[in-house]
């Protein structure tokens, strides 16, 4: 790689700010799987015109969840805009690449991955990525969007995993998150058939568009095997280092943790099976989502309430699938 900044990763990375008010938002949590309530009376003692008793301090479990959802979306805003400012960095250096290792910022992976970015292959893998970056093609996701998926889920919050296998490669599709794209881009048809399941499984609303932000925040690693594609080249950067990179993931999750779900669809996902210790773990398996195969498996598999079933079971607090 090239020479590195004058300042280590370290001094970029700051705590997320403390979050000032517990007012709803639209981001808030029930804990129904898909039914959000977004207004949560504060305790009264029942008496108008006097103030709130001192036990009101105590949080009921739907404001406790809604803190946390909170606290951890502030975290990853606060990455993407880490990963935003090392951009501008760059190109205030006079640099017309970015330096790619440096774009994971959530330091739980930095910790869960020593030194994954510095072999051999990752190093190569940089190397072709920023040479592509370099090119006349576009390359998807943004730059500041490679490492979102680990970037919006940190490593101790994971569990829940979903396995996509490359990024959207139309102009504004792609953001990192497998499965997912932003509010105002056309929802794509596997992602309209997993809201169809979750319709019918656990009861979700349709969403208006296809951000699954949401679901990131809350502990489910939406993980595509190769992390940047050309536009509109499918698979164009597969087997250039990526699917290492991301076998590395799922090895470490398997490895460090327990209790994890993997809903794996279709066969590509499934082949990753191989990585996850079964005796620590547990693996829901279905035919992938896109139109030519969810009649074949996908729609009636139930993933979702069986994956919070599984969470609940081992002590954890189910997702809220509703976007």
């Amino acid at each position: 790689m090239s020479s590195s900044s004058p300042k280590t990763l370290i001094d970029f990375i700051q705590p997320a700010k403390r979050l000032r008010s517990l007012s709803p938002s639209r981001g808030t949590l029930s804990p129904v799987s898909c039914i959000s309530t977004h207004s949560d009376p504060s305790p009264s003692n029942g008496v108008p015109g006097e103030p709130e008793p001192q036990t009101s301090t105590v949080l009921t479990h739907k404001q406790r969840r809604r803190i946390e959802f909170n606290k951890y979306l502030a975290r990853s805003k606060r990455n993407t805009r880490l990963c935003m400012e090392k951009m501008q960095k760059f190109q205030a250096e006079g640099l017309d690449y970015v330096k790619l290792e440096e774009l994971l910022v959530e330091e739980t992976w930095l910790e869960a991955l020593p030194g994954e970015l510095q072999k051999p292959y990752a190093r190569n893998l940089c190397r072709f990525v920023e040479s592509e970056l370099r090119g006349t093609i576009p390359v998807y996701p943004p730059a500041h969007l490679i490492f979102n998926a680990l970037n919006c889920t940190p490593f101790d919050r994971v569990k829940a995993v979903i396995i996509g296998q490359d990024p959207y490669h139309g102009p504004g599709q792609a953001m990192g998150l497998a499965f997912s794209v932003p509010e105002g881009i056309k929802t794509p048809s596997s992602l309209v058939n997993i809201f169809k399941e979750l319709q019918k499984d656990a009861g979700c609303s349709i969403p208006s568009h296809g951000n699954l932000e949401r679901w990131a925040v809350q502990g489910v690693l939406l993980l595509n095997a190769v992390l940047t594609v050309r536009s509109h080249q499918a698979n164009s950067h597969a087997t250039k280092g990526w699917e290492l990179f991301t076998d590395a993931i799922i090895q470490t999750i398997s490895q460090k943790k327990t209790g994890v779900v993997f809903l794996l669809w279709g066969n590509s996902a499934q082949e990753k099976s191989r990585l996850i210790d079964l005796r620590k773990h547990h693996i829901l398996k279905a035919a992938h989502p896109s139109g030519l195969s969810a009649n074949r498996g996908f729609f009636g598999c139930r993933h979702f309430s069986k994956a919070n079933q599984i969470l609940e079971r081992l002590g954890h607090s189910p997702i809220d699938w509703q976007v």
